[in-house]
């Protein structure tokens, strides 16, 4: 399993790909960040992995 997350380019703030696929569009969640972030920012080879292998960053 990797970890895959996005940093956002305004303020730092990580968000992890699994955030992202549930949101696909999300306001940053960084304090005073207006920043609008999406499952498409991060890398196709990474995107591509976690949606294949999606069940394993499923948290119970």
């Amino acid at each position: 399993m990797r970890i895959i997350t996005h940093t956002c380019p305004t303020c730092g703030t990580i968000v992890s790909a699994n955030e992202l696929e549930a949101n696909r569009v999300m306001k940053c969640p960084g304090l005073s960040c207006d920043e609008v972030i999406r499952f498409e920012d991060i890398p196709e080879d990474d995107r591509e992995h976690y949606l294949e292998n999606e069940a394993q960053y499923q948290l119970d």
